[in-house]
């Protein structure tokens, strides 16, 4: 059920909960709670502060905090004074943090200690960006304190004026096959997401307690943790980062309703379960990010949690949700789900233009209110992928007679082997399954006669894995073309705060060399690790004999 009253200015959802249940948690931290009536008047004079500080309407307000209260009252606030929100990375580097201040041409940026010298050293070619700082202090010069803006009243008010189709955010992409780039997208958008996704699938309302472990500076947590937590007025307990006792002490403390993660993270969240004999009575939906459960982790988790992992699929430039699994329908192994409400999905042959049969593939274009505006300062990039309405998102997936989608990986991930096919989510899927396959990745390498082969990196769990094994499992369940030409072991795969691989960063990882074409490591002459140059020349060979 589509819950259009959801769709409405913040300021005007942050009044009625603050009339409504001034007293109710709103969100809490591990050191504080902000209720809904206090959440309206920080977001409101921290608002007043911005305009005080010259922020213009449009301006974009940069911050760089980690899973706290003060980065959902900067979400909100920086709304409230008509301002754009750009929220980042706390883990970016000096260059990556640099790229986006300058890209999104930030004039203020919040932070927290923590990253306070970061950004100091930052402003040393920027020396028109202000800095502010969350938290007790001491703060330095040149940086101004959290306390002299949430308990000093400011000269101006908070604008809350702007019109639900302005621009309000600008949410980074993941970079995984490039720089990242700047979506741009409106309070509409955004809570239509939530009104038609994030709040009518799990059912949330102002009784729920939501456990939110995943980064807030990404776009599901803005979605369906700020905003959707903000629509309907429940409370959510953040925790900052997966350890699973730092998540299951959360869930017990609060007797949360509602949790997310990604499969990683739940996959944790069982085996210690299992071992401490852990039970969440209260727990009745949990979402998941980053990529789609297998039914065995699902299986594991019902058995322990007794409650549905429910799978989305979605974007940054859709601000949500594509698809999502419901707890009230049947489950298909594989899939994502069905479209949300009033989101169109046509699947499209990359090669002939025309929609592709059912259970054939082809790539997702979406429409629907929820599709942003634009790439931030990128008009030709903007211009590519959004045609006449439809959304090309360069996903590769195919939808039975149901409806229901399978995502099955990127168009330009797709590794094309003597001119045959190969997905690398179907490789990885196999090789997950191997004992002692703690997580893997896989992405293609040049051949000069078959012009890209596969190539698998697996992270061993503690016991270790064997590579026999691993091939064996190969061949008996992917086509010859899918089986990896070589299997590498590494200490970790890269991926994005979400959980998504950045595949073009594998061959960059120092990686041992296990097999070849299935002859496993006994039967190698020398071991290979490929480290990556600190240079950046090309890849230097170590040999171990």
């Amino acid at each position: 059920m589509l819950r259009s009253d959801l769709v409405q200015p913040v300021p005007e959802l942050l009044r009625a909960h603050a009339d409504r249940l001034p007293d109710r948690v709103a969100f809490r931290d591990a050191d504080r709670a902000v209720d809904w009536a206090g959440l309206e008047a920080v977001t409101r004079r921290l608002a007043g502060h911005l305009a005080d500080a010259g922020v213009a309407r449009g301006d974009r307000v940069a911050f760089c905090l980690g899973n706290r209260v003060e980065t959902v009252e900067t979400w909100l606030a920086v709304t409230r004074a008509a301002a754009v929100g750009v929220p980042l990375n706390p883990r970016s580097t000096d260059a990556e943090l640099a790229h986006l201040l300058d890209d999104s041409g930030a004039v203020l940026v919040v932070t927290d200690p923590g990253h306070l010298d970061q950004l100091r050293r930052l402003r040393a070619d920027r020396p028109d960006l202000r800095i502010w700082v969350t938290g007790d202090g001491p703060y330095p010069d040149g940086a101004t304190a959290w306390p002299a803006l949430v308990d000093v009243p400011p000269a101006a008010d908070a604008r809350d004026d702007l019109g639900l189709d302005e621009v309000a955010w600008m949410l980074y992409t993941s970079g995984t096959t490039g720089r990242p780039k700047g979506v741009l997208s409106t309070q509409r958008t955004c809570l239509w997401s939530v009104a038609a996704c994030y709040v009518p699938v799990p059912d949330l309302t102002s009784a729920d307690r939501v456990v939110w472990p995943l980064p807030l500076f990404h776009s599901l947590s803005h979605i369906a943790c700020v905003l959707s937590v903000t629509a309907v007025g429940a409370s959510a307990r953040l925790v900052d980062g997966f350890a699973a006792a730092d998540v299951l002490r959360a869930v017990a403390q609060d007797e949360a309703t509602v949790l997310a993660g990604v499969p990683a993270m739940y996959h944790h969240l069982v085996a210690a379960a299992r071992a401490d004999g852990f039970r969440a009575p209260a727990l009745r939906v949990c979402l998941v990010g980053g990529a789609i459960t297998t039914g065995e982790l699902r299986r594991a988790f019902e058995e322990v949690f007794d409650a549905p992992l429910l799978d989305a699929y979605g974007s940054t430039e859709t601000c949500g949700a594509i698809a999502v699994t419901r707890p009230d329908r049947p489950r298909v192994e594989g899939s994502c789900g069905q479209p949300v409400t009033g989101v169109d999905v046509r699947l499209v042959s990359p090669e002939t233009g025309r929609d592709v049969a059912t259970g054939d593939e082809g790539e997702v274009w979406v429409r629907g209110p929820g599709v942003m505006v634009g790439y931030h300062g990128l008009p030709e990039t903007t211009a590519a992928v959004l045609r006449d309405g439809w959304y090309r998102t360069g996903d590769l997936a195919r939808r039975d007679h149901d409806g229901n989608l399978f995502v099955t990986g990127r168009h330009r991930e797709l590794i094309i082997r003597g001119g045959e096919k190969v997905h690398p989510v179907e490789v990885e899927d196999v090789l997950r399954a191997v004992p002692g396959v703690a997580d893997v990745a896989v992405t293609g390498r040049p051949h000069e006669v078959l012009g890209e082969v596969p190539v698998a990196y697996v992270v061993p769990a503690p016991e270790g894995f064997a590579p026999a094994a691993a091939y064996a499992a190969c061949r008996e369940r992917l086509a010859y073309h899918k089986v990896p030409q070589e299997l590498y072991e590494i200490d970790e795969v890269p991926r994005t705060a979400s959980g998504k691989v950045i595949r073009r960063l594998l061959r960059e990882r120092p990686a041992r060399l296990r097999a070849v074409n299935g002859a496993h490591h006994e039967a190698l002459t020398r071991l290979t690790w490929r480290p990556l140059d600190p240079a950046g020349a090309p890849e230097v060979a170590r040999r171990w004999a």
